[in-house]
């Protein structure tokens, strides 16, 4: 039996990170699979992909089109590496072939820089970092209060792959967990499902993990930063677009609540002289929520299990349909 042909769509800075020489090995075992640079459409481009029967792609990968790939493509399998397919693949081309993501590591690693900076902002880490570099005393007759998490009402916003996993993660530190998601039911023994208004006007945490889609964006905007109560922690670890950036600098100004921010919009990498980076209560970091090599690997070791399920005759683990790009970034 042949051994399916497979074109490895992946930057030269990329390819490694995501392919270790086990993952490569089990690729070569499997199929006959070669790499391609190139991240644009072009002529060079549609030559290989007609000698393709995958297609692994990456966040460098062209954007594929109907006219790239048409009814009848010798294509029949993409697998993803990373979750985000709904930016990379027309979608037409789910209803002719095959498409997988491998979005479950991303998520853990979401999730845990979700708790990271919660308990940074919670904890006071920053204001009192700050105190030690400028020299201050502290007395032990000096005391705060509200310094932990035990006992707050934490609002989680969107319960896919993050929702999930932050919810366990979170779990241990007795917290209330009040989630908003439309599209999903939740556990009783994991927090109690409320709606938005509720959520963030009764929250003192609150954490974004939702997608971001035409009904999305701007979910957080206004009115609902106003009706925030004095003090709230507001994390986003999803997209940048779920938050209404105008609103939230004058939130910000007044000093009203705290936040931390891994994504931004509609500036992204924010600008060196934005006033996001010059104001005291909000932590930035640059979109790396999901980074790391170790969790880049662990992806594409699924993307290569996909693919050799798809040599084997095997169906696909992380299937994605036209029906579930609605609810997708």
């Amino acid at each position: 039996m042949r051994r399916p042909s497979v074109l490895v769509l992946a930057s030269d800075a990329l390819f490694p990170h995501f392919f270790s020489e086990a993952s490569q090995k089990r690729l070569a075992d499997a199929t006959v699979w070669r790499r391609s640079s190139l991240r644009e459409d072009s002529s060079e481009l549609r030559r290989e992909i007609a000698n393709a029967d995958v297609l692994m792609t990456t966040w460098h990968s062209p954007f594929l089109t109907k006219e790239m790939l048409s009814p009848g493509t010798q294509v029949k399998l993409i697998a993803h590496c990373g979750g985000e397919v709904k930016s990379r693949v027309d979608e037409e081309i789910f209803d002719y072939v095959t498409i997988t993501n491998a979005a479950d590591p991303m998520a853990r690693g979401v999730a845990e820089m979700a708790l990271a900076l919660v308990l940074t902002l919670v904890r006071r880490i920053p204001d009192y970092a700050a105190e030690m570099r400028q020299g201050e005393i502290r007395s032990n007759e000096e005391v705060s209060e509200g310094e932990t998490l035990k006992g707050r009402k934490v609002g989680l916003i969107g319960y896919g792959r993050i929702g999930r996993a932050f919810a366990r993660l979170i779990e241990p530190f007795d917290v209330e967990l009040l989630v908003s998601d439309p599209y999903t039911g939740i556990n009783e023994s994991v927090g109690r499902l409320t709606s938005l208004d509720d959520l963030v006007s009764s929250c003192s945490v609150i954490v974004l993990a939702a997608a971001l889609t035409s009904e999305t964006r701007h979910l957080i905007n206004e009115r609902r930063l106003r009706s925030m109560v004095d003090g709230t922690i507001l994390i986003n670890v999803a997209r940048g677009g779920l938050i209404d950036l105008e609103p939230l600098l004058v939130e910000l100004r007044n000093k009203r609540i705290t936040a931390a921010l891994d994504v931004t919009d509609p500036l992204e990498p924010l600008p060196r002289d934005h006033e996001l980076r010059r104001l005291s209560n909000v932590i930035l970091t640059p979109h790396i929520a999901a980074g790391g090599i170790e969790m880049r690997r662990e992806i594409g070791a699924l993307a290569v299990n996909e693919v050799v399920r798809f040599a084997n005759g095997l169906s696909p683990v992380n299937l994605v349909t036209r029906d579930m790009l609605r609810t997708m970034t």
